[in-house]
């Protein structure tokens, strides 16, 4: 069984169900935030908002809208990371952090060794990498690395499709010449993929990117590998989409899901004070909110070393490893179920949710 303190100090399992309910149903706007979750968690998390007309948003949620955005206003080509690593003979890494983001990538898109599919099978595989970190910059060998901040990503990315249209930029001719060597690279690639994660690529850069990737596709073959959230984001906004039609940043405040990225954002529901109790769900890595305001009514769930010494804390197993999961998966762009690595009795996010939605009544329905 896991644990539980309220204000540090130890309490009783049951009891914790109990006090966490009595704070969320007596709210009258609670907040379900942080949503680290597998997806029975996030399901559990979804239904609990639902009974008590509150909100949830993920703690990745600006990552996973800037993509969602994009492909709302813009459309996305994108393909699966094994699809990439058979077929790719020209990958471009879009800035920093993406081995931190999605710790398998190098050996996933196997991007040291040649495709293995298609018209360019056997022959070298193109990596191209804008933006790497220090340790990621020899990362890959062979790779040519093109220095640029996080900052100049969206710049960077503008200016090569400027250049592919035929038009000019307001750089030096050295630096137009290198553009325009890259520029033919990508022209002359048989099945090119670009990789990023929208931890460093805003909604705007993220649809120059793919206004670069539909541009190349008029002469060639070019898509896309998008790196998910942290956090399980990607499993949890597609649960949060067949259960209500809507990613997080979701309230259910008139008695159906109603969606909008301002009004729910959970920052801005904590520190403006709509929002009068919150469950916080972290049980990946135990994150701690970042919202500014430190007395709120709070019910935390997370592994046990992430306990506070504030509020009501329920010790909660991690997904995929201390019990079997079914997370959403970068290798294969598909829910996956993971056999957990290192059982423990710790309840899952989804029984400590139903062990508190036990002990609030229907009455709770406004």
């Amino acid at each position: 069984m896991g644990t539980a303190t309220l204000d540090g100090k130890a309490i009783a399992l049951d009891d914790a169900y109990r006090h966490a309910a009595k704070i969320l149903s007596g709210a009258a706007f609670p907040l379900i935030a942080g949503l680290g979750a597998d997806v029975a968690g996030a399901r559990a998390a979804i239904l609990l908002a639902e009974r008590l007309r509150g909100a949830f948003d993920h703690l990745a949620s600006r990552e996973a809208l800037a993509d969602i955005d994009v492909k709302r206003s813009f459309g996305m080509f994108t393909t699966t990371a094994n699809e990439a690593r058979l077929r790719s003979d020209c990958v471009v890494l879009i800035g920093p952090g993406l081995t931190q983001a999605w710790p398998g990538m190098l050996e996933r898109l196997a991007l040291s060794q040649p495709p293995r599919r298609g018209a360019q099978a056997q022959q070298p595989r193109k990596v191209i990498w804008v933006g790497p970190r220090d340790e990621e910059a020899n990362a890959v060998p062979g790779a040519k690395v093109i220095p640029a901040s996080g900052q100049e990503l969206s710049g960077v990315l503008a200016a090569w499709r400027a250049r592919l249209g035929g038009r000019p930029v307001a750089l030096g001719a050295e630096k137009v010449g290198l553009i325009d060597g890259l520029v033919e690279t990508f022209r002359n690639a048989h099945f090119g993929v670009f990789v990023w994660s929208a931890s460093t690529l805003d909604p705007l850069g993220i649809e120059m990117l793919q206004g670069l990737v539909t541009d190349l596709n008029a002469t060639t073959r070019f898509t896309g590998v998008h790196v998910g959230g942290r956090s399980g984001a990607s499993g949890v906004t597609q649960t949060a989409g067949w259960m209500t039609g809507f990613p997080p940043r979701t309230g259910f405040g008139r008695g159906y899901p109603e969606h909008d990225p301002w009004r729910f954002e959970a920052n801005r529901l904590v520190d403006s004070g709509e929002a009068d109790a919150a469950l916080w769900i972290s049980a990946f890595d135990g994150e701690q909110p970042a919202w500014s305001r430190a007395d709120i009514p709070l019910v935390a769930l997370g592994p046990a070393q992430a306990a506070p010494s504030r509020g009501l804390f329920i010790e909660v197993g991690q997904p995929g490893v201390t019990h079997d999961a079914v997370l959403m998966s970068q290798e294969t762009g598909g829910m996956t179920l993971c056999t957990a690595s290192a059982p423990t009795d710790a309840p899952t996010v989804a029984q400590a949710i139903g062990g508190i939605m036990a002990e609030v009544s229907e009455g709770a329905w406004r």
